[in-house]
């Protein structure tokens, strides 16, 4: 047997298992039971923002942990075998008994009873010469790639919302490309982007790119049909479609639907003359069984909607014989849905001119592709949100399925490596959204309010080291999001593991001067108020409008902070305001400063306001004005300079 942990069923097969089993029961249909939260990872209470000890009631701990599969039979956890064993480059384990060594590439080590001390990062198996379960051995390097001389700034910018005279009513890849030559120009060493995600291909178009269907696949809303191929050859009937998609940049609000309309037309007219391609043919072979999978969930959503819920019976299993033959009766469909992620590959592989920060959501919807593929990893009877906070009063339930932690851990962390691997796939670094998640995440029960959610903890030390070791390869740094309520031992977790902190002016009592060097530095989110929209009182106006409990002495503390950073008076500009805000967080002496064409714009409106649906336009607002007037912008070209400066 292999040394420590035990070894375990390859993860296939015990995924396997766990599908045989199907997913949990509804909660109504479970008893309560005798509960031993530490045994499941439930904590009984949490610090909250505020400092304050919170106790959720014992209905709520109920119902978390009968999503994760509590109940009278089950008192605790599975005895899983572990089907992965992470271990550091370098290190020297004895083994319980000999096992032959496979590496990843297939060389056969033979007959070991240690560890070789030059045993090469990856993803190797050790497989017991008394035939027993073979283990998934994660060798990692433990701590995240990190360029010792990361100094560097750029524009954190919502892809969609930055369109230029040639875009489709939204931001696409030749855009992206068109910033990252421009970028590049003013000094800018990274771009940072909203999540890419695939949305469900059918209407409605989901607008939140923290929302989506798959994060391991990216939208086709941002293909660029001037470089798809075939695309020249449509003549009159891509001119019309052209012109309808370009009339769209006449309002600021994205019509998504309509996006997708014309360009669904446009790319199935493309796909029908597509000849083939070697390069095509390359990615489906190193895609495999996942895209293929992606694919097939497209094509049936097409006809049956994007939530798998409400599909027939016999298609709302990725294993079923229903799928299969759906599959094979639409292959063309499939192959279609699979063109189109190639098509996004290469797009974006030749827009980064410039190392782009990606982003990673931390779910997705309990509907789409992921979840269906998963869907006996998942706990589909809670959601993921966040406790009340200092900025969002209410608490936030983001309407995401937890995995199950030691279902996730059961299937040999599968889910979490193939998304860490696409969303690092043409990156420079990639930011981690609500880093907490690789530690506990907050599960809400689907009966209750964000209030009467408590924290489930998952296995830090693992996902750290597959997050490293994903890092190295892709030659990617990381930074995680540790914004709200965040244990003191995570954050020097995250710093030991070379994974940047994430800063921000609006949350640091200090002058930037005072920042720590390991991080990421900037003034504002997506989910937080605009400088302009701090300065003129337009933010806390929205809030009030819509029916929010905005905070208003924390607004006041904003704008007084504001006013003292950027060293003006009560009367100054907002551009003046801008200028001066960025001058100070120049002086910060993280690692990465970013800047958001929102604030150089001077727009009020925050991309997204946490806690409503339909009374802001989350995600749906472009800029004001296209990329070829940004470009020639006076505070724009005011906020480069004072991030070039020292850097």
């Amino acid at each position: 047997m292999p040394g420590e942990p035990q070894g375990a069923d390859r993860p296939d097969l015990l995924w396997a298992d766990i599908r045989k089993r199907g997913p949990t029961s509804s909660l109504g249909t479970v008893a309560p039971v005798n509960l031993d939260p530490a045994a499941w990872g439930i904590d009984t209470g949490y610090w909250d923002a505020t400092g304050r000890w919170r106790q959720p009631d014992e209905a709520s701990l109920q119902a978390v942990a009968v999503a994760m599969g509590a109940s009278d039979s089950r008192p605790r956890p599975p005895e899983v075998d572990s089907p992965l064993w992470c271990v550091r480059a370098g290190q020297q384990r004895r083994l319980q008994g000999h096992c032959r060594l496979v590496l990843e590439d297939g060389t056969d080590l033979g007959p070991v009873d240690a560890l070789p001390p030059d045993l090469p990062l990856g993803y190797h198996r050790l497989c017991p010469s008394d035939a027993g379960p073979t283990t998934r051995l994660v060798v990692s390097p433990g701590r995240c790639h990190l360029p010792p001389d990361l100094r560097t700034w750029g524009w954190a910018v919502q892809l969609y919302a930055t369109r230029s005279g040639q875009s489709w009513g939204i931001g696409d890849l030749a855009d992206l490309a068109r910033l990252c030559r421009w970028s590049t120009g003013q000094g800018a060493g990274v771009v940072a982007l909203n999540p890419l995600h695939a949305p469900g291909p059918a209407l409605p178009q989901a607008s939140s790119p923290y929302y989506p269907s798959s994060r391991r696949y990216r939208s086709p809303l941002y293909l660029c049909l001037d470089d798809v191929p075939g695309a020249d050859l449509l003549g009159a009937d891509l001119e019309r479609l052209a012109r309808a998609g370009r009339a769209l940049n006449d309002e600021r609000h994205i019509d998504r639907d309509r996006v997708w309309a014309l360009k669904a037309e446009a790319l199935s007219r493309c796909f029908a003359v597509f000849p083939g391609d070697p390069a095509f043919d390359d990615f489906l072979a190193q895609q495999g069984d996942a895209l293929a999978e992606f694919a097939t969930f497209c094509a049936i959503a097409e006809v049956h909607g994007n939530g798998w819920h409400d599909w027939p019976v016999d298609l709302r299993r990725p294993d079923t014989a229903a799928v299969a033959s759906f599959a094979r009766e639409r292959a063309e469909r499939v192959r279609f849905h699979a063109w189109l992620q190639w098509l996004l590959d290469t797009q974006l592989a030749a827009a980064a001119t410039l190392p782009l920060v990606k982003d990673l959501a931390v779910g997705f919807d309990p509907g789409g592709a992921d979840a269906w593929a998963w869907q006996d990893l998942l706990a589909l009877d809670v959601r993921v949100g966040a406790p009340p906070d200092e900025f969002n009063t209410q608490g936030q339930d983001w309407g995401l399925p937890p995995f199950v932690p030691w279902k996730l851990r059961a299937a040999g962390y599968e889910p979490f490596v193939q998304t860490i691997r696409m969303a690092l796939r043409h990156a420079g670094g990639l930011r981690v959204d609500h880093v907490m998640g690789l530690f506990r995440l907050f599960w809400i029960p689907l009966d209750g309010d964000q209030a009467a959610g408590t924290y489930v903890r998952y296995p830090a030390s693992d996902l750290l080291d597959i997050l490293a070791l994903e890092s190295h390869r892709a030659g990617a740094f990381v930074v995680g999001e540790d914004l709200g309520t965040v244990e003191d031992a995570v954050r020097q977790e995250l710093a030991q593991r070379q994974i940047l902190s994430y800063r921000l002016l609006w949350f640091e009592p200090d002058a930037p001067e005072h920042y720590p060097h390991q991080a990421l530095a900037a003034i504002t989110t997506h989910d937080l108020p605009t400088i302009a929209g701090v300065w003129t009182g337009a933010d806390l106006a929205a809030q009030r409008e819509i029916g929010l409990a905005p905070n208003e002495d924390g607004q006041a503390e904003l704008h007084r902070r504001l006013r003292e950073r950027a060293d003006v008076d009560n009367g100054a500009s907002v551009p003046v305001v801008v200028a001066g805000a960025y001058r100070a967080l120049a002086r910060a002496p993280s690692r990465v400063l970013m800047a958001t064409l929102d604030d150089a714009l001077g727009v009020a409106e925050r991309p997204n306001m946490p806690g409503t649906t339909d009374q802001w336009p989350n995600w749906s607002l472009a800029l004001p004005v296209p990329l070829e007037e940004i470009e020639a912008h006076d505070t724009v070209g005011a906020v480069a300079e004072a991030l070039s400066e020292d850097r």
